[in-house]
């Protein structure tokens, strides 16, 4: 079962202050990832810098995809994720790579052959996660959690992965939020690099 489509609206200014509706209608960038068949990138909005420029710019969103958002910025986006299969799960780590570089940022695989999904990744970044449609489910290096409409994770830049053990699509809202490690985890995760490097 496919969703339906994203309707954005988009305001604004016009020349004398008045706030308007820039916009109405599909995103512009909306992205199947050819690796991972039936997952689907729906490109809202992105900001770079803080604070951020409120102004009457172009869509921010044209151009290639990118999972992280830009420096000191945000990336607000829908993501549809199609249930596992037996044939992902047992062979989807060889496709992480070509899957991640669809998405701009080939590096933040840190799936391992021990790895609890394929789809293991890190982003230096805080994400909200929000479950808008179906069920999913949050797998980390300890532990899982089952989420449904209206479950919220809070991402602080940790090795994570999204398992769909439904039987239908689910689309998740995502809001990115550049950030920096602190030096304590800064200082473990290099540790573990070292020991064991993903």
């Amino acid at each position: 079962m496919s969703l339906p489509p994203i309707r954005r609206i988009v305001t604004g200014h016009d020349a004398r202050g008045r706030a308007v509706v820039a916009s109405d209608g599909p995103l512009q960038t909306v992205v199947e990832i050819q690796a991972i068949p039936d997952t689907v990138f729906h490109e809202v909005w992105s900001t770079s810098g803080s604070p951020a420029c409120v102004d009457n710019g172009p869509d921010p969103t044209a151009g290639p995809l990118m999972l992280p958002p830009p420096k000191q910025g945000t990336r607000c986006r829908f993501v549809d994720i199609p249930p596992d299969t037996q044939e992902f799960l047992a062979h989807g780590a060889s496709k992480m790579h070509a899957a991640f570089s669809e998405t701009g940022d080939a590096d933040v695989s840190t799936v391992q052959d021990d790895s609890p999904h394929p789809l293991m990744h890190r982003t230096e970044s805080i994400d909200y996660g929000v479950v808008i449609d179906g069920e999913m489910t949050l797998i980390l290096d300890e532990g899982q959690v089952t989420l449904a409409p209206g479950s919220v994770v809070i991402q602080r830049g940790t090795n994570h992965a999204w398992a769909n053990r439904s039987n239908q699509v689910c689309r998740m809202l995502f809001v990115l939020v550049d950030g920096v490690y602190d030096s304590a985890i800064a200082t473990a995760l290099n540790t573990t690099s070292e020991e064991d490097p993903r």
